[in-house]
């Protein structure tokens, strides 16, 4: 018995001490690939940060892991993770409907207020929003099941529920009159978007045809100082506006070679645009009021949003729905949302402050030393004042495995060569490759990262591989970076 003990214990060792040896053998195979590419000329100017390893902690991957780089859109993967694990994946914004003043006979002495949870899908063209005349009916139905026919007041956007600044201090003014600098607010409308179409004059210098589209908005005063630009020179038109002044002005060129096109830029006033559009969907349904106003510009009486009698309320999709459009589009304004929303949900504030400290306690709650490896400025990495390392984003990934979420969290990451920022990754791969691998990418001028997870071809989840791959300062063309990275995520995936 002795002797068949001691055969056990033997072979339960040898193949131990085999699975450790196939370890190292990998690590160092995979470690020679990853620093192949650090060597490559195109990277010889750039700063890199290269981090991985298994599920179960065993450093695979380490090349300059501890160097705090930008993080562009990977940031997302903080946002979004933190957010699933803290408000679960059920989640929903609230978007409530209520009122101040008496009713009597049918009539409202009062205002209708559209109180805001924050719902950055509400009027959005997302294929996952609910469509506006739906949102507005049940509305209309609140409205009327309250025995209101005429509106003797205003119809007002609250937006109390994020305070402080929409966008992030730090934030480009290059970037936020641009769509994907609109700041998220308590009370969002169409993605916090200004649309305008725009074509190029007849030739070089003429002015470009340029006109607001949707939403309509009366309210503003847009200047055009935009001219009609070279042949090949492309769309570099943007937008300069603020939420101090109902004005906007559009400066730059649109190539004289381009088509008509519809330019998306950023709407500083939802709040007045959402209530606007219901103030006009109600009068187009027999029921009339002052018109709109917004909460923070009218001079109705700013009741507490505690002394409104509120008649309900409608609810966004899932929040797991929201992170997964998030993370495939890269979507800032639902990032900001998610990463605004943890702050108003465990400290009582959305404002930017306290939304850090917020998300710090949650990555502690994750145990994940907050200390070194990351300064956050922002939930969605547009802000240059992020800084992480691979081997902190290593460190979140790994503690999301242990998340209820997780399931949940893997699928919000697109693979490689899946439509928008993805699509032109490892396009010579295997399609069961790329689909085993679900990763974030994040780029802005100089800024090539990608972090995610693949996932093995059997096993346990101890055996996925978890990645960082981070390049700043770099001046190589995208697609050369882009194909460089590509190798260190094909050799991982070849390894698992």
């Amino acid at each position: 018995m002795k002797r068949i003990l001691s055969t056990i214990i033997l072979a339960a060792i040898s193949i131990a001490a085999s699975a450790q040896s196939s370890i190292h053998t990998k690590a160092a195979g995979l470690q020679a690939a990853a620093e192949a590419v650090a060597a490559d000329p195109a990277l010889s100017e750039a700063v890199i940060s290269f981090c991985a390893r298994t599920g179960d902690g065993k450093t695979l991957v380490d090349i300059d892991a501890d160097n705090m780089l930008m993080p562009a859109s990977n940031m997302k993967l903080i946002s979004t993770g933190a957010a699933l694990h803290v408000l679960g994946s059920d989640y929903r914004f609230k978007t409530s409907i209520a009122h101040d003043g008496t009713i009597s006979n049918g009539v409202l002495h009062g205002n209708i207020y559209i109180v805001g949870g924050a719902d950055p899908t509400l009027g959005s063209k997302d294929s996952i929003a609910v469509s506006l005349e739906k949102t507005f009916g049940q509305w209309e139905k609140l409205i009327r099941d309250a025995g209101i026919r005429r509106i003797e007041g205003r119809i007002i956007g609250d937006g109390r529920a994020f305070e402080g600044m929409p966008e992030h201090p730090s934030w480009l003014w290059s970037d936020i009159g641009t769509y994907y600098g609109a700041g998220a607010t308590g009370l969002m409308f169409y993605e916090n978007v200004q649309s305008f179409m725009a074509s190029p004059g007849a030739k070089v210098g003429d002015p470009v045809n340029i006109s607001p589209s949707y939403p309509q908005a009366p309210w503003m005063e847009f200047r055009y100082d935009c001219e009609t630009g070279k042949a090949g020179t492309g769309d570099q038109l943007y937008m300069y506006a603020s939420d101090l002044a109902p004005i906007a002005e559009i400066r730059g060129t649109f190539g004289v070679d381009r088509a008509k096109k519809r330019v998306d830029c950023s709407n500083k006033f939802p709040e007045y645009t959402c209530a606007s559009y219901f103030a006009d969907y109600l009068k187009g349904h027999g029921i009339t009021s002052e018109g709109p106003a917004d909460f923070r510009l009218c001079h109705a009486q700013k009741e507490p949003a505690g002394a409104l009698k509120t008649l309900g309320s409608t609810s966004s999709p899932s929040l797991k729905r929201i992170a997964f459009e998030t993370n495939h589009a890269s979507n800032n304004l639902f990032a900001e949302t998610l990463f605004r929303t943890i702050g108003l949900s465990r400290k009582g504030s959305a404002c930017y402050d306290s939304t850090y400290v917020a998300v710090n306690d949650v990555l502690k709650g994750l145990n994940i030393k907050v200390s070194t490896g990351i300064q956050i400025a922002d939930g969605s990495g547009l802000s240059r004042q992020n800084y992480v390392s691979s081997d902190f984003i290593c460190s979140f990934l790994q503690a999301m495995m242990s998340s209820p979420c997780f399931e949940d969290f893997v699928a919000t990451l697109p693979s490689p060569g899946s439509h928008g920022t993805l699509a032109g990754n490892m396009k010579n791969s295997p399609a069961e490759m790329k689909a085993r691998i679900k990763v974030k990418s994040g780029s802005m001028n100089g800024v090539r990262c990608y972090s995610g997870y693949i996932i093995p071809t059997e096993g346990c989840k101890e055996d996925t591989i978890i990645f960082s791959l981070m390049v700043n300062n770099c001046t190589a063309p995208t697609w050369k970076t882009r194909s460089l990275l590509d190798k260190i995520m094909t050799a991982l995936a070849e390894a698992n």
